[in-house]
C-alpha cells in the first residue's frame, strides 16, 4: 500500500513538472523556455523510480508496443546563459557599428558644422560628378584598364596578371607602409554642386587631410591580421620638396622594418576644366558614393627622363593586380592605371605605388569610405602572399 502511495506522489510530481513546463513554454521566450523545460524534466526523472515507469516505457506487464516517444521530450535545444544572450547582442551591435559603408562620427559632425555656414558661401565655381571608365585606355583585359603615356614602352596586361608579385607576408611584423607625400591635401565637406573659393584644399587637421583616409585603409588591414606602419608626418609643408622629405621618412622605416614591402604613397587629385568646373570622380558602391581611385605605376625608358628604377616592372605587376582586385570587389571603383614615365619614391620596394583618391572636389566622406574599400582589397592581396 504504501509502495502504490509513493507511485501515486512521483507520478503526480512529474505531472505537475510537465505542466509547469508548459506554462512557462506558453508566456515566456525561446531561451527561457529551453532552460525551464530542462529544469522540469531533470526534476520529473529525479523522482521517477529507476526501473518500471519512465518517460519512454510502459509497465512491464504491458504487451502492446510502446508508442513513439514525444519529440518535446526528446529533443531539447542547447540551453543558453545570460551571458551568452548579452555577448550575441553586443556582437550584433559591434556589427552594426562596424558597417562597411557608413559614415563615420567625425564626418558626421564635420557636415553638420559646415551646414550650418554653407548658405553663406559663394557659389565661385561648379562641381560635375564623372565616372571615369575607358577614358584614355590605351590597354584593356579583363577587368584591368591602362592608360599608357609612355612613348616606347608597351605592356601585356594578360602576361602581368599571369605573374606573382615579389611579395611575402607574415602576420608576425609589419608588411604595409602607408604615407602622404602629399599630407595636407584635402577635400570638400559637403556633397553640392559648386564650390567656394574660401574653402581650404590643404590643412594641418589630420581630421581632414590625407591622414585621415589613410587611418581607414590602416584600419582594414591591420581588422585583416596585418601589422601596418602608418606615417603621419607632414611632407609638404614646402611644396617643392615634398616628395625628397617623404623618401627620407620612407628610407627611415624601410630600414627599421625591412619586412615591409607593400608602400602607398595616398594623395587625391585635382582636376578642373577650362572653365573652372572642378571635376569630382566618383562611383557607387553598395549604395554608396564613393571617390573613384587611379592608380600610378612608373617606368624608365631608355634614353627617357627617368633614372633609377630598373625594376619598374615589378611594381607594374603590383598595380596590376591591385586594380584588378578592386575591380573585382568594388566594380567601377577605379580610374584607368596611369602608366607614366614617372618614379616618385617607387624605387625604394617592388610594391610601392602612388595612389590618388577623388579630387579636391570629392567629399572627405566618398574618399574615407574609398579608403575602407582600398584596405580591403589590400587585405586580400596579402592573404595570397602569406608565408
Amino acid at each position: 500500500m504504501k509502495t502504490d502511495k509513493n507511485k501515486v506522489i512521483k507520478v503526480t510530481v512529474w505531472v505537475l513538472s510537465l505542466c509547469l513546463s508548459a506554462v512557462i513554454m506558453f508566456f515566456f521566450s525561446d531561451t527561457v523556455i529551453t532552460l525551464a523545460a530542462e529544469v522540469a524534466l531533470e526534476s520529473a526523472k529525479a523522482y521517477l523510480p529507476e526501473k518500471g515507469l519512465s518517460l519512454n516505457s510502459q509497465p512491464a506487464t504491458q504487451t502492446t508496443a510502446a508508442p513513439p516517444p514525444v519529440t518535446e521530450s526528446t529533443t531539447v535545444a542547447p540551453s543558453v546563459t545570460e551571458k551568452e544572450v548579452t555577448t550575441t547582442k553586443k556582437a550584433v551591435q559591434t556589427a552594426a557599428e562596424l558597417k562597411f559603408n557608413r559614415t563615420d562620427e567625425d564626418i558626421q559632425q564635420l557636415i553638420k558644422e559646415a551646414e550650418k555656414t554653407s548658405e553663406k558661401d559663394k557659389k565661385d565655381g561648379k562641381i560635375s560628378e564623372y565616372t571615369y571608365k575607358n577614358d584614355g585606355v590605351t590597354d584593356k583585359y579583363g577587368l584591368v584598364r591602362v592608360k599608357n603615356v609612355n612613348s616606347k614602352t608597351d605592356i601585356n596586361i594578360k602576361k602581368l596578371l599571369g605573374t606573382e608579385a615579389e611579395l611575402t607576408v607574415s602576420k608576425n611584423e609589419p608588411s604595409v607602409l602607408i604615407f602622404h607625400t602629399h599630407t595636407t591635401e584635402t577635400y570638400e565637406i559637403l556633397d553640392r554642386d559648386f564650390y567656394a573659393v574660401g574653402h581650404k584644399t590643404r590643412t594641418d587637421d589630420s581630421g581632414k587631410n590625407m591622414v585621415r583616409v589613410g587611418e581607414e585603409i590602416v584600419k582594414e588591414i591591420e581588422r585583416a591580421g596585418y601589422k601596418v606602419i602608418h606615417d603621419r608626418e607632414i611632407h609638404d609643408s614646402t611644396y617643392n620638396t615634398a616628395y625628397s622629405h617623404s623618401r627620407k621618412s620612407v628610407e627611415a622605416y624601410l630600414k627599421k622594418h625591412p619586412s615591409v614591402r607593400v608602400v602607398l604613397d595616398i594623395h587625391r587629385d585635382a582636376i578642373q576644366r577650362s572653365d573652372g568646373t572642378k571635376i569630382k570622380p566618383t562611383a557607387t558602391v553598395e549604395g554608396k558614393k564613393a571617390a573613384q581611385i587611379m592608380i600610378i605605376s612608373g617606368c624608365q625608358e631608355e634614353g627617357g627622363p627617368i633614372e633609377g628604377f630598373p625594376d619598374w616592372k615589378k611594381n607594374l605587376v603590383f598595380a596590376v593586380e591591385l586594380q584588378n582586385t578592386l575591380e573585382t570587389l568594388f566594380p567601377g571603383i577605379t580610374r584607368p592605371l596611369y602608366f607614366s614615365p614617372r618614379k616618385y619614391n617607387m624605387d625604394l620596394t617592388p610594391c610601392s605605388l602612388l595612389v590618388e583618391i577623388g579630387s579636391d572636389a570629392s567629399t572627405l566622406d566618398e574618399a574615407v569610405y574609398t579608403g575602407r574599400c582600398l584596405g580591403k582589397a589590400v587585405s586580400q592581396i596579402l592573404e595570397k602572399y602569406e608565408e
